[in-house]
């Protein structure tokens, strides 16, 4: 026989009654939800451009259905983004080090490079024909 199982809720006398969440929408008195108004459609999605939850914002049945299609038509203008690209840091677990290590032993090590000019050229003259006569250390008197 199938056994009953109990809840493990707080009972209902000892649980506060929510409070009904107000639409941004009433509070504002805005009839009409226009796919233009962008500042007002990002109040009802989230950081990742999801649209947000009746629950959450507490419009009623028919402004959020207003809201979302004003959201897809935003997003088909081009004027809100589907989904935001976030760039998450990774941890530093050992799969992060393994690849590092195995990026830094398939690399070779480069010197950086040095512009090394030869004997004969020059920065300030460039294409001059200039011979390079060499001077001695120390010269010595014949005297």
């Amino acid at each position: 026989m199938a056994q009953r199982r109990e809840k493990k809720g707080a009972p209902s006398k000892d649980r506060r009654p929510v409070k009904k969440k107000t639409s941004i929408l009433t509070t504002e008195n805005i009839v009409w939800v226009d796919y233009k108004d962008v500042n007002l459609l990002r109040r009802f999605m989230s950081e990742r451009a999801k649209i947000r939850a009746r629950r959450v914002t507490g419009n009623s049945q028919q402004q959020q259905v207003a809201v979302a299609r004003a959201i897809r038509v935003a997003r088909e203008m081009a004027l809100l983004p589907y989904s935001v690209r976030q760039v998450t840091q990774r941890s530093k677990g050992r799969r992060d080090r393994d690849r590092d290590r195995d990026d830094r032993e398939l690399r070779p090590e480069r010197e950086p490079e040095v512009a090394q000019t030869e004997p004969g050229e020059s920065d300030e003259f460039e294409g001059a024909d200039d011979e390079v006569v060499e001077v001695p250390d120390a010269i010595e008197d014949e005297t």
